[in-house]
């Protein structure tokens, strides 16, 4: 796989130059009424052991919501961040200890409003590995990385609908104990549709 920094970046300009609005995967379509917050994610990228790993975290039993939930390091905008970039690598300061400044931004994903009212852009960003992360222990049980040639196999999740009514859901196969799938999956499938390494 010839995937180079600068081609990431490439595709990604060209997958949001192609992007048709919001996705919405919540229960609140056509809700107007519904409050959402804005919220950033960073997709974190590290390149070792000769590929590309996407890094997440397990979310501890502790949090507000998504409790034990695998996620990418991300929450909410605090007052004064004017770019969903910010807001994403804050979080990632707060929750895994990456220094911002050693994350090299790529670009961005299409905004998806999750079942939590939380309208999310995320971000994708290269990010040091190894690294000497520090997690936040109220909110983070640990980080791992998954191989992207793994997570681009498509033998290794499946879609599926909840009730007839909803939008299908993603979940991948456990990969090292830990169970990938709702917005999270749905967010690292179209990051992996974006490079075009899925159709």
């Amino acid at each position: 796989m010839n995937l180079t920094a600068e081609r990431i970046a490439e595709k990604l300009q060209l997958a949001a130059q192609s992007a048709v609005g919001v996705e919405d995967y919540s229960e609140i379509a056509g809700q107007p009424q519904v409050r959402l917050r804005s919220a950033a994610v960073l997709i974190p990228l590290a390149f070792f052991q000769n590929e590309w790993h996407i890094l997440y975290t397990r979310r501890t039993d502790r949090v507000e919501a998504h409790k034990g939930q695998v996620s990418f390091p991300g929450g909410a905008s605090d007052a004064g961040e004017t770019t969903p970039e910010q807001t994403a690598l804050r979080e990632a300061d707060e929750e895994i200890g990456m220094n911002p400044n050693a994350v090299t931004i790529l670009g961005r994903l299409s905004r998806m409003i999750t079942i939590s009212h939380f309208l999310v852009t995320p971000i994708v960003g290269i990010i040091p590995f190894p690294y000497a992360f520090k997690t936040a222990g109220a909110e983070v049980a640990r980080v791992f990385t998954i191989p992207l040639l793994w997570l681009a196999e498509r033998n290794n999740y499946w879609e599926f609908a909840m009730r007839e009514s909803e939008k299908s859901v993603i979940a991948y196969h456990p990969y090292d104990g830990e169970l990938l799938w709702g917005a999270t999956a749905r967010m690292t499938v179209n990051f992996l549709k974006a490079l075009e390494l899925l159709k």
